[in-house]
């Protein structure tokens, strides 16, 4: 009888995974590329709809991945060091899930093989996001949907 082997993200830490397996945790929901807005009192993170000026607003990819913290200086660069500040992420994502512990969700793309499942299950924002320039960012309070953190 063969053993059971658990996937690398239950059986690694995320300072064990290699460069490729780091990338793959990315389940392409583009949520981190949304503006987001702190409240000074108590540190919790708000996003907005508003997607980053790079991010494709019905793909959820960015436009210029390689290259992004060229024309967005202050885009986040997400590593296995930073993984005790990750409260801000999203609650589904694969970064700060495996940071906690946790299994990923049945419908990630390690899990069930579907890259779209996290558009079919609309963990994306995918056709519900506004382009950066087309909110004046003194109204990103209006299009707030959820608090992380």
């Amino acid at each position: 009888m063969a053993a059971k082997v658990e996937p690398f993200w239950m059986r690694k830490t995320l300072a064990e995974l290699d460069a490729v397996e780091w990338e793959s945790l990315c389940d392409g929901c583009g949520l981190c590329c949304l503006q987001k807005l702190e409240d000074e009192d108590d540190g919790a993170v708000y996003y907005t709809r508003i997607a980053c000026k790079l991010l494709d607003l019905k793909t959820c990819q960015c436009s210029d991945y390689p290259n992004r913290r060229a024309s967005v200086p202050d885009c986040v660069q997400l590593s296995a060091s930073d993984a005790a500040q990750f409260k801000w992420l999203p609650p589904t994502c694969a970064y700060r899930l495996v940071a906690e512990g946790k299994d990923l969700p049945l419908w990630h793309h390690l899990v069930c093989g579907d890259r779209e499942a996290v558009h079919v299950e609309r963990i994306s924002q995918s056709g519900r996001m506004l382009a950066e320039g087309s909110v004046a960012e003194e109204d990103w309070e209006d299009h707030l949907i959820f608090r992380a953190g």
